[in-house]
C-alpha cells in the first residue's frame, strides 16, 4: 500500500491486521485477464482489532452486522477489481475499507428538534393559496363577450 489509510483522526488502517487475497477477475484486459490475479480481496477483523478504539468498535460492529456486511464474526470484506492491474485494485479496496469504517464509526446524528413554523412562512402559504384559487375561479365558464 502507498500510505496509511485514514478512517478518522488519528486511527488508521493496520497493515498487519489486513489480509488479501488475489484471485483471477472477469472484465477488460483481453487475454492478460485468463493469466493474471487482478481480482482483489481485503478483509479486516473488525471484532479481534485493537486498532480501534472500543466504541467505535462496538459502534461498527452493530451498524456493519445491521446492513449484512459482516462475515462469519466480525470480519468485514471488501473486493475490488474494476482496474486492469492489481496495485490499482489493491489501492481501490483499501480505500473502500477505509470509507466504509470511517461511515460504520461515525458518531450518531444530533436528534432533530422540532421547531415552530413562523407565522410569515404560514401567511404567505396561505396568501398564495388564496392567489391561485382566485386565478382558477377566474377560467370559470362566463360569457365574456
Amino acid at each position: 500500500m502507498s500510505a496509511p489509510y485514514v478512517i478518522r483522526g488519528s486511527v488508521s488502517l493496520p497493515e498487519a491486521e489486513l489480509v488479501w487475497r488475489f484471485m483471477r477477475s472477469s472484465g477488460p484486459g483481453g487475454q492478460h485477464v485468463n493469466t493474471s490475479d487482478t481480482q482483489v480481496e481485503l478483509r479486516f477483523d473488525l471484532a479481534a482489532t485493537s486498532a480501534l478504539p472500543e466504541l467505535w468498535k462496538e459502534r461498527a460492529l452493530e451498524r456493519l452486522a445491521a446492513g449484512g456486511r459482516l462475515v462469519n464474526g466480525g470480519v468485514v470484506t471488501v473486493r475490488a477489481s474494476e482496474h486492469r492491474s492489481q496495485w490499482r485494485n489493491r489501492e481501490a479496496a483499501a480505500t473502500r475499507m477505509a470509507a466504509l469504517l470511517a461511515e460504520a464509526t461515525a458518531p450518531p446524528p444530533r436528534p432533530r428538534r422540532k421547531k415552530k413554523v413562523p407565522r410569515g412562512v404560514n401567511e404567505r402559504r396561505l396568501r398564495k393559496k388564496q392567489h391561485r384559487s382566485d386565478l382558477k375561479r377566474g377560467r370559470s365558464g362566463r360569457d365574456w363577450s
